[in-house]
């Protein structure tokens, strides 16, 4: 069974006296340990399709499955209680709260969940070890690099031991050597068994993903396989690192 699993799913909104289709039968299977990207320009849908998965809304037709879940037409209770426990989010803007330490600030998610305060802790430091910060725990994100912030960000989507990692425009607001950076974290945590879904409009992005879905006028125009899932390139379930190729 795929991890999560888009049927004929379209989303409408009123615009006045117009209806407009934001999506319009799209249709996804995205399967456990993959790493996907979502391209398209701007008003082909790709918000709209993040916050489906990100059970931040529902579709107005179609069936939508997370982990087994039926969230189509989840009540909104359901919701956060999916989103809390299934997914973890990376945010372009970091989204961290400045009067709270870097371990205070991933350890946000397990409090609403009634994790123990020890336990909440010990969690937080473990994620922060896992994006290599631990020794900035105890830092706020105005002590911090753009780079760090967004480690942060990320070993607050880790601390939840989520089933999907969503990131959107996970690069956007860093240069090009610390978004480097960052995307050689993606592939290291996706080849520790991560399923990750990236939403993006770097082309160059895009591709450290094992597939690009592009979405033009809330359709699915393309589900292609990238060089990395082609070549298989030790990433993921394709293969082990050694048998990465080099130069």
């Amino acid at each position: 069974m795929a991890l999560l699993s888009l049927q004929d799913v379209s989303k409408h909104y009123r615009l006045g006296t117009q209806r407009v289709r934001a999506l319009d039968g799209f249709d996804l299977e995205v399967e456990r340990g993959e790493y996907v990207s979502i391209m398209g320009p701007s008003g082909s849908g790709k918000s709209t399709l993040m916050h489906l998965l990100g059970c931040l809304d529902t579709p107005t037709r179609g069936r939508y499955c997370l982990d087994g879940i039926d969230v189509g037409n989840a009540s909104d209770d359901r919701l956060a209680e999916v989103r809390g426990r299934k997914i973890g989010f990376v945010f372009q803007t970091f989204h961290l709260l400045p009067r709270l330490s870097a371990a205070q600030n991933v350890a946000l998610p397990l409090g609403y969940q009634g994790v123990p305060s020890r336990e909440r802790r010990a969690r937080a430091l473990r994620a922060l070890e896992a994006v290599e910060l631990a020794h900035r725990a105890e830092h706020r994100p105005n002590e911090l690099s753009g780079g760090e912030r967004q480690r942060v960000a990320i070993a607050r989507a880790l601390v939840v031991e989520p089933s999907l990692i969503l990131a959107d425009e996970p690069t956007g607001n860093l240069d090009s050597k610390v978004g480097r950076e960052i995307l050689e974290l993606f592939d290291r945590l996706h080849g520790e068994g991560a399923t990750l879904v990236v939403v993006t409009h770097d082309e160059g992005v895009a591709r450290h993903a094992q597939r690009i879905i592009r979405l033009r006028d809330g359709r699915k125009v393309a589900d292609e396989p990238t060089a990395r899932a082609t070549l298989g390139d030790g990433y993921g379930p394709l293969g082990s690192a050694s048998d990465r190729p080099s130069g």
